[in-house]
Parts: structure tokens; C-alpha cells; sequence
């Protein structure tokens, strides 16, 4: 297997603790980082725009994600005509849809041509991707995010779709497709084999990086020391 030296795909880290994202932006294989509300919340955050400027005080020479919330589409094109502002390595994140299914592509076509990068989130079928496709604008950067991850949830590999995918965006040489959702390390290298662009992890999963390459008569061993001490510490008899 690769080493992460030796990989195409660009590794994003996905988070919303300021600690984490600062740890993972030092480290010089991560190439952007991704937000969400979800991941906000989980975090604790309760002031978005403040989040966000402490964050890009921080963090201004590699590419960042910040999501729009309203599930009004014409609020979106305003909330994302404000975090446009924020940075120019700024993405406005836009939902594929709202809640009530209304399609976003038409603020997505407006952001795009007014020349906000955009990074258009939540798809998961490829009939989403060229609708989306032909909203982006060719002369402005642009990222596509498929949730393989969620694919794969509902038992459907998600290769398919994403080979899919990169054919659909392959004449937009401004739009970069982004594996969102990982599961597993692995999917790290599956993106990278098909020659996805993207792919945007969390810390737990980035972390697991140290563990490539690693003898699995090793690892083996590491995981029965780990099963001894525990029953150890535990007291446990029978």
C-alpha cells in the first residue's frame, strides 16, 4: 500500500474543534480543510461568525468550507454572499437542497458566475451531479462533494457513483470532486485510485495515517497486549 507521500488525492480535514483544525492544518500533507453545522454543534459552537474569524485569523493560506443554514434558497444566496467575504480561501458551502427539496442550483449558478468559490454539499446520486454541473461556472474554482460514505451506508458501493461522478465534472477544470463522509482509512486509497480529487476526513480517520504500511503480525500482536490489559485492569475472573 501507498505511503500518504506518494498519494494524488488531496486530504482534507473536516472538523470544527479550532485545536484540532490548527493541528491538522500544520501538518503539511493536509492540503484544505471542511466545516459543517453538524460538526459546529458537536463542538459546542454557538456564535458561527465568530467561529469562523477565529478560525480564518488563523488559518488563510489553504483552502476552508463554511456551510450556509438557512432552508430558505434565497437566504442561502445571501448567507452565502456574506461568508464569501470572509477570506479568499473561503468556500461558500451550499446544500444540494433544502429540507423541503428545492434545488440550491440556481443560487449555486448565481454565486458561481458572480465568482464565489463554492463547495456544493450533500449529493449522492449522479443525476444531482449534472445538475449541479452545469450551474458551476468554468472560470472559477469549485468543489462537488458526493457523501460516499452515506452511499455506502445504505449498502450501494459508492465507487461507481464517484467514477460516475468525475466523468460528469471532467470538462470543468476548475471543479475538483470531493469523497466526502469516509468510513474507513481505506477509503482514503480507494479515492485515490480512481483519481478522485478530494477527500475530506475527520481527525480520527487522518490519524490513522501513522498506521500504513504497519507489519500485520505487528498490529496482531499490539491488539491481543490491548485485549490482556484491559481484562487485566478490569479484575476480571471467571
Amino acid at each position: 500500500m501507498s505511503g500518504v507521500d506518494q498519494l494524488s488525492v488531496e486530504l482534507f480535514a473536516d472538523g470544527a474543534d479550532l485545536d484540532g483544525m490548527l493541528e491538522m492544518h500544520s501538518k503539511s500533507y493536509i492540503k484544505g480543510l471542511t466545516t459543517n453545522p453538524t460538526l459546529m454543534k458537536k463542538a459546542g459552537i454557538t456564535d458561527y461568525t465568530k467561529f469562523a474569524k477565529q478560525v480564518l485569523e488563523k488559518i488563510s493560506d489553504k483552502p476552508i468550507s463554511f456551510e450556509v443554514f438557512s432552508d430558505d434558497v434565497d437566504e442561502m444566496l445571501a448567507q452565502g454572499r456574506k461568508i464569501a467575504l470572509w477570506g479568499d480561501n473561503v468556500f461558500v458551502k451550499i446544500p444540494v437542497t433544502n429540507t423541503k427539496k428545492e434545488s440550491t442550483a440556481r443560487i449555486v449558478k448565481i454565486l458561481a458566475h458572480e465568482g464565489v468559490k463554492v463547495n456544493v454539499t450533500a449529493l449522492m446520486t449522479t443525476e444531482q451531479v449534472h445538475q449541479i454541473n452545469e450551474a458551476l461556472s468554468p472560470q472559477v474554482p469549485s468543489n462537488v462533494s458526493v457523501f460516499a460514505g452515506r452511499i455506502a451506508d445504505t449498502g450501494l458501493d459508492p465507487i461507481t457513483i464517484m467514477k460516475e461522478s468525475l466523468k460528469i465534472l471532467k470538462d470543468n477544470s476548475s471543479c475538483k470532486l470531493i469523497w466526502a463522509s469516509p468510513r474507513e482509512l481505506l477509503n482514503v486509497f480507494q479515492a485515490d485510485e480512481i483519481g478522485c480529487h478530494i477527500i475530506t476526513a475527520t481527525n480520527d480517520i487522518l490519524k490513522k495515517l501513522s498506521l500504513v504500511g504497519k507489519d500485520l503480525e505487528e498490529y496482531s500482536l499490539d491488539t491481543v497486549k490491548m485485549f490482556y490489559s484491559d481484562a487485566t485492569a478490569a479484575g476480571f475472573t471467571i
